[in-house]
């Protein structure tokens, strides 16, 4: 925790240290508001928030009028903002949807006519010899595409690391191994119950992602949507990969879901996924080798050259999905509530957006207050591919992961400062470390032994991550 015990009283309580709450940590901390972000792991994006696919999203696919469609738009604007004053990478690669056989080129124009009402107006068709020139390496059946300039690559990890640590160096608190356990409302503030003692609140937004269903109903005694757990597996392509794809390349959607995505990483690498699996279970994403096979046989049927090249890593993760298509999120006046749900694939570009949306709704109750008047604009560690890291400036220390060539000095800058890493996955996600092609085989102990007594070690070293 950072800066007062919880003997303060807080304007806000965000529950929920996914992307979307951090960035809703962000806004209100930088809008003046006492905020604490309260995280029942010990470590931000322990849920789904820490598997996706990393694409900035433009919003040219999104439902014409929705709350999505704002919220990405508002969102995608205000990374392309911040994101150098936090030093956040972006990968400039550009999308291309493609078809692959005549039903589906005769969907083209109308999802060009789409991305045109959405407000994207450099989306354009094109044809296979244009297609080609941009992706020479795809399968001789592509036919014709869908070129979306806007769509990019982030940094899934760092983002919403920046977002809670420039709330925090503005006086917001961040609370780990906190679950709300129990809340009380004598009809102006709430008190929370957790694990550390009761935090007193004004207003509480409802972040928690895969369990918001259930907050809504245990604390209001209602809700208005249910949760349905959507999984979605992904492989990872060696770096070597890399070079035989230079844009997104996006399938033709369908009614259920935008389909299995092969994309570069910002860390190198090529990704494909993600499935669309639906399950009970909201803890235990898993993935399985006949998913995993039929995604690389997938990937080399686009892209040839993909046949045969190492899959280095797979994950799986947990899409918060929910009977309605749109964003799910309702403020509750009389309660002194907003609930934020539903929040699925485009959560990552959406953040800062909802975050927009979800102050004005804040402001809506009447409430007002100043804001920094000179806001603290902290710059995060680069550990994207494309951009100098820390290993080729000079005083790193050592190399301590040689895979993804980590040096000592950015683990101990991970684990220490004002949001240092809570926990193994925490420190992996911050650094890279134990995430290139060995998985940790030949760095695992040396991570673990300057990390020792400083961070939540897990029972066993078998978690993966892109």
């Amino acid at each position: 925790m950072s800066g007062a015990g919880l003997d303060a009283r807080f304007d806000v309580a965000i529950v929920g240290g996914g992307v979307v709450g951090c960035a809703m940590a962000r806004r209100f901390a930088l809008e003046g508001a006492r905020t604490i972000l309260l995280e029942r792991s010990t470590d931000i994006l322990a849920g789904p928030s820490k598997a996706n696919s990393a694409l900035l999203h433009t919003g040219f696919d999104a439902t014409p009028g929705s709350l999505e469609l704002a919220c990405v738009r508002a969102g995608y604007a205000e990374y392309l903002e911040i994101h150098d004053r936090l030093n956040l990478p972006l990968l400039e690669t550009g999308a291309v949807l493609v078809a692959w056989t005549e039903e589906e080129a005769g969907k083209l124009d109308g999802i060009l006519a789409q991305a045109h009402a959405n407000g994207v107006t450099d989306v354009r068709r094109i044809g296979r010899d244009e297609l080609i020139a941009r992706e020479p390496h795809l399968a001789e059946t592509a036919r014709e595409a869908i070129l979306v300039p806007g769509e990019h690559v982030i940094d899934p990890w760092s983002a919403p690391l920046a977002y809670l640590r420039q709330a925090v160096e503005n006086g917001a608190q961040a609370l780990f191994s906190a679950p709300v356990e129990a809340g009380e409302f004598d009809g102006s503030r709430w008190k929370l119950s957790t694990p550390h003692g009761p935090v007193t609140v004004g207003l509480v937004i409802n972040c928690a992602g895969l369990w918001g269903d259930h907050l809504d109903q245990s604390l209001l005694g209602r809700k208005d949507f249910s949760i349905w757990p959507r999984k979605g597996q992904f492989a990872v392509f060696d770096k070597a990969a890399a070079p035989y794809l230079r844009s997104i390349l996006l399938p033709v959607p369908t009614e259920r879901t935008k389909g299995v995505v092969l994309a570069r990483t910002i860390f190198g690498n090529l990704l494909v996924g993600p499935t669309a699996e639906e399950q009970t279970d909201r803890e235990h994403p898993s993935t399985d080798g006949p998913t995993l096979a039929r995604l690389v046989e997938h990937a080399a049927r686009l892209v040839p050259a993909l046949a045969g090249m190492s899959v280095t890593a797979a994950y799986a993760g947990l899409r918060p999905a929910s009977e309605h298509k749109d964003y799910q999120i309702r403020a509750h006046a009389e309660r002194r509530w907003i609930t934020v749900g539903g929040i699925r694939s485009t959560g990552l570009t959406g953040a800062l957006g909802i975050a927009r949306h979800v102050w004005s709704l804040y402001e809506g109750l009447g409430n007002r207050h100043t804001a920094p008047a000179a806001p603290v604009w902290p710059r995060m560690p680069n550990i994207a591919e494309h951009r100098a890291r820390d290993f080729q400036q000079p005083g790193y220390g050592e190399i301590v992961c040689h895979c993804e060539l980590v040096t000592r000095r950015e683990i101990e800058a991970a684990l220490t400062g004002p949001l240092p890493a809570g926990d193994l996955g925490g420190l992996k996600r911050r650094t890279r470390a134990m995430m290139g092609r060995c998985q940790g085989f030949y760095c695992s102990a040396h991570v673990c032994a300057i990390a020792k007594g400083r961070i939540a070690m897990p029972d066993k070293l078998g978690e993966t991550l892109p």
